[in-house]
Formats: structure tokens, sequence, C-alpha cells
């Protein structure tokens, strides 16, 4: 599992190699949970299910673009991050937290 940023504004990911392919599970912030997960294969476009009205899927997806064109193999990556009456600055700090995930794997 590789992490990065403090508190609640800490994400992480956990990495599981399913055969060629790769399982990627994002949480963080106050309550992990589900709420995007997208399917990349090489050479298509990424499908993409939000769940509900989380906003988790905008920074799902280009971690798993960004693997699948690493590797050249089919990525999902999975999760969410929740964090109580996040501010925008809170926000902004989540997402390059999670940018620095993707730079890591």
């Amino acid at each position: 599992m590789i992490t990065s940023g403090e508190g609640r504004l800490q994400v992480h990911l956990d990495i599981q190699k399913i055969g060629p392919d790769f399982l990627f599970i994002l949480g963080g912030g106050e309550q992990p949970h589900i709420g995007g997960v997208i399917v990349c294969t090489p050479n298509e476009d990424p499908k993409v299910i939000r769940l509900g009205s989380h906003y988790d899927y905008l920074v799902l997806e280009p971690l798993a673009v960004k693997a699948c064109r690493k590797y050249k193999t089919t990525v999902v990556a999975v999760g969410g991050i929740h964090i109580d009456h996040a501010r925008k600055d809170e926000i902004d700090m989540i997402i390059k937290n999670c940018e620095k995930l993707q730079d890591m794997i």
C-alpha cells in the first residue's frame, strides 16, 4: 500500500496484481467508500461508473489510464474518499495527493 498526504487529507492506494492485470483500490479521508469504478483496457476508452452523486471517478480515471498506458494491460480502479464538510482547499489537496499516488505507480 502506498500513501500520500497526512491526517484527514491522506489517501492510500492498494495495488493487487491479478495475472497480467491490476486492481487499484483507492481510499482515504474520514470515510473511505466505493464511489466509482473505472475499467481501462489498452487501446480503448475507459469505462466509467459513477455511483450516486460521488465524484471519485475524477481521481480514479487518470490513475487507471496512466497505469493502463504504462503497463499495457487491463486496469480496474475502484474506491472513494470522503471528508465531512470539506473546504475547497481541502478538496484541492486531496486531488494533489491522488496525483502524487499516480506518480508512484
